[in-house]
């Protein structure tokens, strides 16, 4: 099978063009010579399936950042029958130069000049026949974002797959004569085939820019920006929770429960009570999820999430961090995992350890589940968006706080450089394809880590048998009570605590063990907890979930991408040393004051 090998720049819209040419069938794979996973799909081109292989962006094959390293190791070890090279057509000028050293390899590519409307609008007019001649490689103009050019791309790609000869793999010497000779063919080859405009007047960009980087209401804008988020998600998702949730009790009520009824009690709980009400708990609270990232894809893709790192680079380098970092904490509110893996980009060892241990901080989309549901049950539609705002808050003063502290045993020098791409208005096919990945993993994460999970509650809230479900004298109300001296400070009850053990694992399970401990489902299991805890506890118990030790998934890409064990258990102990600090003063305070 040939394969495809997509390389391009940082912003190049790479991943758009990726995404919709393996119409979302991608998967993980690793290869020779790679110490990390990579994106892979396979396609139907010129009446043959053909590998297509999505590379880290980079700006340098000889550049020094892991993921320039990523792409130097794959093209070394691996054989590439095509490269397709993806180009911001806006920044030609500078993004040809990494064309320019794939074709001293004498690799065979495509050029593919993404972005092509944006460079319309600008006035730069290209002449993609002379680049073509100038080179050996065909090039075309397209957007991956709107689909435009597409025919001709996949034209150009089966004729040239057609006729080249496979790479074979080899070592990539650095040459920095070779590299200065570049610069040279890369200003006759920009001064002969592309035209800019000789006068560029006030774009919109630039308008929105000395609004959204003022440098006294720049960050105020930005947080309160999010604030409105929060508060959509509620208004608009918090309709659909209840649907789904009502949808998933009138099939349990009319269908799962008389379809079951002829088997023994045991069985019969361990199905419903088990699996279906603590996996239906957790699925009630998807949409929501999905909402949430529908609305950070468009800030995301909007190029918002840029401007707001250019803002916190000056708050962010006072603790050790730069803007780099508060971009992949933003990312972690999706998943830790990949936040994490993004550290890859930074070549100073110590800015990238103290940003890999501030990111497990981050509201990822599966604490927010816990604190979606937990708002919901112990505050009021009017107050709960502001309560689930002030832990985002709460994300950024443990982050400020861990870096400060730590910011000693992490030293970095590395200069940080951030290029503001343009604004843009995100496709709806965009914004649906990240809410169905996001789908698509919890749907992966429910088949493992969640029906594992509840199952195992299920087990230790009913055995040893013949006891009271979730009683003292059950497995978890041993377990609790024995961890009761240590939570009970901070107003966690023995039920919380169960919850918390399993959320450890995956803090997706938190939910469906709640619903599993408790017996109840959907709103009941709500109104359940609402009756046994306060406010006071509740909030106590989500600071808790947000600070301490995050999954066991996050755990692992710590130690594979740090190498260290000792850096690894530091970032075990810290958070939830810190979880119990917060928590427990929190919930002390609160008492002392009289709520």
């Amino acid at each position: 099978m040939k394969r495809i090998a997509l390389i391009g720049m940082p912003n190049a819209g790479k991943s758009t063009l990726f995404n919709r040419m393996s119409g979302g069938s991608a998967k993980v794979a690793n290869w020779p010579g790679v110490t990390v996973d990579l994106l892979s799909s396979k396609l139907l081109l010129d009446g043959g399936m053909v590998e297509i292989v999505d590379l880290p962006g980079i700006y340098d094959l000889h550049g020094f950042s892991d993921d320039e390293q990523v792409v130097r190791h794959f093209l070394a070890n691996n054989t590439v029958d095509l490269v397709l090279m993806v180009v911001n057509a806006s920044q030609i000028d500078r993004q040809l130069s990494l064309t320019l050293q794939l074709k001293s390899l004498n690799m065979p590519a495509v050029i593919l000049l993404n972005m092509a409307d944006e460079a319309k609008k600008s006035g730069i007019s290209i002449d993609t026949e002379k680049i073509s001649v100038e080179l050996g490689y065909s090039t075309l103009l397209l957007s991956a974002k709107y689909g435009q050019g597409y025919s001709e791309a996949y034209n150009a790609i089966e004729a040239t797959l057609r006729t080249s000869k496979a790479r074979p793999a080899r070592a990539l010497e650095q040459d920095f004569a070779v590299d200065k000779a570049m610069e040279t063919e890369l200003d006759n080859l920009v001064k002969h085939s592309v035209d800019f405009p000789a006068q560029i007047g006030s774009t919109m960009t630039e308008k929105i820019d000395s609004v959204a980087l003022h440098p006294v209401f720049g960050l105020p804008l930005f947080f309160g920006f999010m604030f409105v988020i929060f508060q959509a998600v509620y208004t608009i998702g918090g309709p659909l929770q209840e649907g789904m949730a009502w949808l998933f009790e009138t099939f349990r009520d009319l269908a799962l429960v008389p379809l079951l009824s002829g088997l023994p009690a045991l069985l019969n709980g361990f199905l419903i009570g088990g699996v279906f009400d603590g996996l239906a708990t957790v699925a009630s609270f998807v949409p929501i999820v999905i909402v949430f990232f529908l609305f950070m894809a468009f800030v995301e893709d909007s190029g918002y999430l840029s401007r707001a790192a250019f803002l916190m680079d000056s708050l962010m380098s006072r603790m050790g961090l730069d803007g780099r970092s508060f971009v992949m904490l933003l990312m972690g509110f999706g998943c830790n995992v990949p936040a994490l893996m993004g550290t890859r980009t930074m070549r100073s060892r110590g800015l990238r350890l103290l940003t890999m241990l501030v990111i497990p901080f981050s509201l990822c989309s599966a604490r927010l589940q816990v604190f979606v549901f937990m708002t919901t049950a112990l505050f009021s539609p009017q107050h709960a968006p502001i309560v689930l705002f002030s832990l985002y808050i709460m994300t950024f003063v443990v982050v400020i706080l861990t870096a400060l502290l730590f910011k000693g045993h992490f030293n970095s020098q590395e200069p940080f450089a951030l290029e503001l791409p343009p604004y843009r208005l995100p496709t709806y096919r965009q914004m649906l394809f990240r809410g169905w990945h996001e789908v698509a993993v919890f749907i992966k994460r429910a088949t493992k880590f969640i029906t594992i999970g509840v199952v195992m509650v299920w087990v230790l809230t009913n055995m040893p048998y013949g006891v009271e479900p979730a009683s003292a004298s059950s497995w978890s109300g041993i377990i609790g009570e024995f961890m009761s001296p240590v939570l009970s400070p901070a107003g966690i009850n023995p039920e919380l605590t169960i919850a918390l053990i399993f959320g450890f694992v995956a803090k997706e399970i938190v939910i469906g063990a709640l619903a599993v401990i408790y017996g109840l489902e959907g709103s009941a299991l709500m109104t359940g907890i609402a009756d046994q805890i306060d406010w006071v506890q509740a909030y106590s118990f989500m600071l808790f979930t947000l600070i301490y030790t995050p999954c066991l998934s996050t755990i692992a890409t710590i130690r594979t991408e740090a190498k260290s064990g000792w850096f690894t258990t530091v970032s075990l102990v810290w958070p939830l040393t810190l979880a119990w600090v917060v928590s427990a003063g929190f919930y002390q305070a609160a008492r002392f004051l009289g709520y």
